[in-house]
């Protein structure tokens, strides 16, 4: 049996953890989750990102590393929750372009990040969900997590051009790009189906096409 490593990439709120759990439900596979509640900086970071910024992003990288390595070790088939690339070269550098965080703190984060990644073996499948603003703010209000709730659009919208760019440039494995804005794979099972048969085509070495 092929044993895989795939990861679920995308937005705040665009339904990765959601993703994550039902095809891991459906496989079998074991699911990585991200640390999000695990952050003590979190709630500060969404109330003064000037300040808890390299904080915050520190923590995730931390995690994120140490996360990524544990699953290295793994013998079954994992689907992770985001991965390490993302929490840097979208989040952290998202945060560095907005003057949020310094470019001292940023070369510094840089340089252990670039150093570490070089360790890691990619996934063997990044699956980048995209949704627009409007359908990450409706699902954000959906889940009701308080320090959410103060997110800008416009951080939603520059996180979404980082997302595009990084996706499209990605090069360490196959990227699928799924666009999630008139996807429901929670009520219509057939979504679910839709989604699963791009990634099994793809593992399998068979072509395939974006779910725009």
């Amino acid at each position: 049996m092929v044993n895989y490593f795939i990861t679920i990439a995308g937005n705040i709120g665009v339904g990765k953890s959601t993703l994550t759990r039902l095809l891991a439900d459906r496989l079998g596979w074991e699911p990585v989750f991200e640390a999000v509640t695990e952050n003590p900086y979190l709630a500060d970071f969404y109330d003064d990102m000037n300040r808890w910024s390299f904080h915050s992003q520190v923590f995730f990288l931390a995690r994120r590393l140490q996360q990524h390595y544990a699953l290295m070790q793994k013998n079954g088939s994992v689907i992770q929750d985001r991965s390490v690339y993302e929490d840097a070269e979208i989040f952290a550098k998202n945060l560095y372009d907005q003057g949020h965080i310094s470019q001292r703190d940023w070369l510094c984060y840089l340089d252990l990040y670039e150093t570490l990644a070089t360790m890691l073996r990619p996934p063997d499948l990044v699956v980048y969900l995209k949704a627009s603003v409007p359908t990450l703010r409706r699902r954000i209000d959906h889940r009701d997590r308080g320090y959410e709730q103060t997110i800008s659009s416009e951080y939603l919208n520059q996180l979404n051009e980082l997302y595009n760019s990084w996706a499209s440039g990605f090069r360490l494995c196959p990227v699928l790009i799924v666009d999630t804005n008139n996807l429901n794979y929670i009520q219509y099972e057939t979504h679910l189906d839709q989604i699963w048969q791009r990634i099994d085509d793809r593992l399998t070495g068979q072509e395939f096409m974006s779910l725009e």
